[in-house]
């Protein structure tokens, strides 16, 4: 019977950043019974990661929310790198993913997530955003699946409390909102109804559009973020001069329970 671990990311203490459920495996599985499990969690994110011999990666990992599979998640990966230090294997540590070669660095009690850059692109304000938000956006973008949105300041993120419904009927899976920070470099929000998130507390992958754009904003490559959920959760990040396209997403775990599944 599979064992699992509870991890709280991007935070250094528990009940705050965002929780994922990790299941180290041996054996294949079925993509029914990983999203079965994943909606029995109920968390953002259920991370899969399974054991591989190949010249690039130690394990394959996926990531699943309790409605579908996803191509990208920074914070279910940081605690599957969390876990396999708690367990004492070595890093760094090598994932083959959806979204290609993904490597987690440890520096001291930081892990250093390497994921693609995702730079958005200016859009016109989509039909019912405003609307959907209850705040008005001083600049949108796209890139992939991400919506990016500016609003006026941090006030207007952390007050914001948009019609969950009318976010789902927006045509991207996850809509970012942000601003210029006050204690930190930018603040932000997350929202994924459309894959069963009506909000994420803390999103890695968010992060990889968030950091090159506020990057050509403020003239710099090393940033701090913290994303004003009810949870909280704060990150680091560089955009290495050495790897073009690239982003180190820093950020620290706590392990808050483990078990085993009956299944």
């Amino acid at each position: 019977m599979p064992e699992y671990r509870i991890v709280d990311a991007f935070t250094d203490r528990p009940l705050a950043g965002n929780p994922a459920a990790v299941l180290l495996l041996d054996e294949p599985y079925a993509d029914a019974w990983a999203q079965g499990v994943a909606a029995e969690f109920n968390l953002a994110e259920t991370a899969f990661a399974r054991r591989v011999d190949g010249p690039e990666a130690d394990y394959e990992l996926r990531w699943f929310t309790p409605t579908v599979e996803i191509d990208l998640c920074g914070h279910a990966t940081l605690a599957t790198a969390h876990t396999l230090t708690e367990l004492g294997v070595p890093g760094p540590y090598r994932f083959t993913t959806r979204s290609g070669i993904l490597t987690v660095t440890a520096d001291g009690d930081r892990m250093w997530l390497d994921f693609p850059a995702n730079r958005a692109e200016k859009r016109e304000v989509p039909d019912g955003l405003v609307e959907a938000l209850g705040a008005p956006a001083v600049w949108t973008g796209e890139v992939g699946e991400f919506l990016l949105v500016e609003l006026a300041d941090e006030a207007a993120v952390r007050n914001l409390d948009p019609d969950i419904a009318g976010l789902a009927e927006q045509p991207h899976n996850i809509v970012i909102v942000t601003a210029r920070g006050s204690a930190t470099d930018m603040v932000s929000r997350v929202f994924g109804p459309r894959i069963g998130i009506p909000e994420d507390p803390v999103t890695g992958a968010a992060h990889t559009v968030l950091a090159p754009f506020w990057a050509e904003r403020l003239g710099r490559v090393e940033l701090t973020a913290h994303q004003a959920s009810a949870r909280g959760g704060d990150l680091e990040l560089r955009l290495p001069a050495d790897a073009p396209g690239r982003v180190l997403i820093g950020g620290t775990a706590v392990s808050v329970a483990t078990g085993t599944l009956n299944l």
